[in-house]
């Protein structure tokens, strides 16, 4: 608006003066003429100490990495990947996804990308997924590179397929450091045969994109509470205060309510390489509760609160009965504590629409 007809605007009586205060207000950093910068006005922020779960209304695989004051978040979208950045984890449904990457229109890598995952590395960042042709017999693990400081911008460099020397059907991958090693884990088919019995597999790496050597089988369904889908998938490590590292992965079919997470402990001075010392804990660490709307709880992972006092575990689960593996799970995160053994105690599920302690910290 120019100032010559906010004059005459000005002039035109009494009855439009606070509409005119209304419109000084709002371009009030014109820099003349024609030409008009508006500035948007940041919403209030929410006070509240509490939050409730679900976070958002879908949201399967979730995963969220912390670095410095920051968290990012993702889950499968399916066709593309992309983060939400967010200094308020417990906040995500009033934030959007940033696409980051959209994967090629045909090719071994083209379709049904599942369970992305960031992770910084160095001073890059790199997304693992996984994704197939179309056919999921052809599922396999690859992942993506930037060099900016926030993975939201910069320019995302294909770095290719994660291929150990038996080239099977994987999906679930995350890395890990353990005594100076990078080491990948996912879930895998023993052979080539569908449905395969889905086995939690490991290898070193060289590089963040290359694996070395062959696959080692760490995990596979054994316990009676496994055996409903014979699946084991969605690892994910985690280091107590005193170092000792734990792995925590997800069992049976996630068409099931019996979706559940379990536990592998990595012996004291074990190596990661030897199945032997893995040592698998007998029942579930986190399970259905149906009074609590909390359906086939799986595929979780791990962060800080903002002031490094807390530890907190997203995972998804289904707020209804027999929902299976679609869109309908949702993510949610809660707090957790130490056993006096030093194993991680996940309580049960909260129930949905319970209010919840803010991490601590958090931006509000």
């Amino acid at each position: 608006m120019k100032r010559a007809e906010r004059n005459s605007e000005r002039r035109a009586g009494r009855g439009k003066v606070w509409l005119l205060i209304g419109w000084v207000l709002l371009f009030a950093q014109c820099k003349g003429g024609d030409e008009e910068t508006v500035v948007p006005v940041k919403p209030n922020p929410d006070t509240s100490p509490t939050f409730t779960n679900p976070l958002l209304a879908s949201g399967p695989d979730p995963w969220v990495y912390q670095h410095n004051n920051t968290y990012y978040y993702t889950h499968t979208l399916g066709n593309r990947l992309a983060l939400i950045k967010t200094q308020a984890i417990s906040q995500l449904q009033k934030e959007r996804f940033t696409t980051v990457w959209t994967p090629p229109s045909t090719g071994p890598y083209s379709r049904n990308i599942w369970a992305p995952e960031l992770h910084r590395i160095g001073d890059k960042w790199y997304i693992y997924f996984a994704a197939d042709d179309g056919n999921d017999a052809n599922h396999r693990m690859y992942v993506i590179e930037n060099a900016a400081v926030d993975p939201t911008t910069g320019t995302w460099e294909f770095k290719g397929k994660l291929t150990p020397a038996t080239d099977r059907w994987a999906i679930d991958g995350s890395v890990f450091e353990h005594n100076g090693q990078m080491y990948f884990i996912w879930s895998g088919w023993a052979g080539t045969n569908d449905p395969g019995i889905q086995q939690i597999y490991i290898a070193k790496m060289t590089n963040p994109w290359t694996l070395e050597g062959d696959r080692v089988m760490i995990s596979r369904p054994t316990f009676n509470w496994e055996m409903n889908g014979l699946v084991n998938e969605g690892p994910e490590v985690i280091k107590n205060p005193a170092g000792k590292l734990f792995l925590i992965y997800s069992a049976n079919g996630c068409w099931t309510d019996n979706y559940s997470l379990g536990r592998l402990t990595l012996r004291d001075n074990g190596n990661p390489m030897n199945p032997d010392d893995w040592i698998k804990a007998p029942t579930p660490v986190l399970a259905t509760k149906a009074e609590n709307n909390a359906f086939g709880p799986g595929h979780n992972g791990f962060f800080k609160s903002p002031d490094g006092t807390e530890d907190w575990i997203i995972y998804h689960a289904n707020s209804s009965s027999r929902q299976g593996c679609g869109d309908t799970r949702n993510p949610r995160i809660q707090r957790f504590t130490w056993n006096a053994d030093g194993t991680p105690n996940f309580g049960e599920p909260v129930k949905t629409g319970t209010p919840i302690a803010r991490p601590s910290g958090e931006v509000k």
